[in-house]
């Protein structure tokens, strides 16, 4: 019998992935928001921190990346800030970020809710405050970006 020019190869099958949601909190490593890095303790190890914290890095690192700019994201992940910021009005950039940081945490289904916005002007810069409350814990996570 011949050989084809073309090698066979045998295709796994395929597997379906669970609708169901792993709502459990897990651990994982920290990050420190100021220095835009890993914490590391004295032997430069990377320090673990609990799921309550992991959650709390997951939101403020998700409300600080802008949507459709990384291509190693879905398209739910992330906010619009430079189109809510490109706007004159304070009260109207204001609504778009909440509704931006709100859409953009609500994805996960650990969150609750996102709400208690506080937002502070200087010149042309804007802090932004918020509460987020995960499913299992009764207090929330104050967040600044």
């Amino acid at each position: 019998m011949a050989e084809s020019l073309f090698p066979v190869v045998e295709v796994p099958d395929f597997i379906d992935e669970s609708t169901e949601y792993d709502t459990k909190y897990k651990r994982s490593v920290k990050w420190d928001p100021v220095k835009g890095d890993f914490v590391r303790d004295g032997a430069n190890r990377v320090v673990e921190c609990n799921g309550k914290e992991a959650y709390a890095i997951w939101c403020f690192k998700i409300a600080q990346t802008e949507r459709y700019r990384c291509l190693a994201y879905p398209d739910s992940i992330g906010t619009e800030m430079e189109k809510a910021m490109d706007n004159d009005d304070e009260r109207t950039v204001e609504s778009m970020v909440q509704r931006t940081v709100t859409d953009a945490l609500m994805v996960n289904p650990r969150t609750e809710y996102v709400r208690d916005f506080v937002f502070s002007w200087d010149g042309d810069n804007m802090t932004c405050r918020f509460k987020v409350k995960g499913i299992e814990w009764d207090e929330e996570i104050s967040i600044t970006i």
